[in-house]
Parts: C-alpha cells; structure tokens; sequence
C-alpha cells in the first residue's frame, strides 16, 4: 500500500464530484475531463481519499457519512479561506444556489472567473478549474457552494450547508 502524505483540496473535488454523479456509472477519464485535472492526479486522488477512508478501497463507492463528517468537522480548518478582494467571478457560498434561496446578502462571495457575471468577494476555489466544472454540471456546482459555506460562512450559513450536504449526500 502507497503511503498516504496527506490529503489535498482537489482531493474534495473529485469526491464531490463523483457525488454528484448519484447512481451513475463513472471512469477515471471522465473525471479527468469533465474536472480539468490529469488522469494520473485523479489516480492519485483516489488512491489518497481510499487511504483516508472517504472512499472504499476498491475505489468504486463513495463513503458517504465519513466524507459528510469530515466536511463538517475539518474543510475549514484543512482548507481555510479568507475573502479577498472586489472580483468578478461565479457566485459561491451562500451566494450561488441552493442557499442563495434561503439567504440574502448583499456582499456576495465568487469564485474569480472570466466568465462570471458577479461582482463580490474573491474566494479561492479548490481547484482552479472549479468555476468552469460547475458552469457544466449545477448538481456539483450546488456541492462546492456548499463546501465554500463552510469553509467561510458563519454559523447559521455553516448549519444551513450542512443540512444541505446530508440531503445530498446521505
């Protein structure tokens, strides 16, 4: 067995975003592709996240409440972010859906993106090729918003994301 040197932030992309994909069938190179990362990394990220327990060792099923448990209790510590500065860019956090509907604010968080039609505070994401992965796919946008809620939020934000994980994922 490979020795596990610690988990990585687009290790949580690649989780998600087999999350999203629910019941459907997927391969390495799908990953790769619809994610922007090399095959070779999502190899590796796999291999990390089975060492880690977030998903079986076969490499085929996500372990759904490890993985909700440690977005709960260790992205933001893992993986903090602070706001930056006034960018445009794809709304995220409580910002961008599905707490957009349950939330209003007036300063907005955004992943910075050349394509982004909002203005608010910068967020960085934890991949670069996030913002474009979520124009794609709004199931996985809904997730990384949600995980961006709990790096950043505050308190009823971070309940409310983790009420949304737990519909999601479990």
């Amino acid at each position: 067995m490979k020795k596990h040197s610690g988990m990585r932030p687009h290790d949580i992309v690649v989780l998600l975003k087999i999350a999203a994909k629910g019941n459907t069938a997927w391969y390495m190179k799908d990953l790769s592709y619809e994610l922007g990362i090399s095959a070779s990394e999502i190899s590796e990220s796999l291999n990390r996240s089975a060492i880690a327990g977030l998903i079986t060792q076969d490499k085929k099923q996500l372990m759904k409440m490890a993985l909700l448990d440690f977005l709960e209790n260790g992205l933001r510590y893992v993986y903090p972010q602070k706001p930056g500065a006034l960018v445009r860019g794809l709304p995220t956090a409580h910002a961008a859906p599905p707490l957009n509907a349950q939330i209003v604010s007036e300063a907005p968080y955004v992943w910075p993106y050349f394509e982004g039609t909002v203005r608010g505070e910068a967020i960085e994401p934890l991949h670069a090729n996030v913002p474009e992965a979520c124009m794609k796919d709004s199931i996985f946008y809904e997730l990384m918003a949600l995980c961006d809620a709990l790096r950043v939020g505050r308190a009823r934000e971070k309940q409310i994301a983790i009420e949304e994980l737990k519909k999601r994922l479990c």
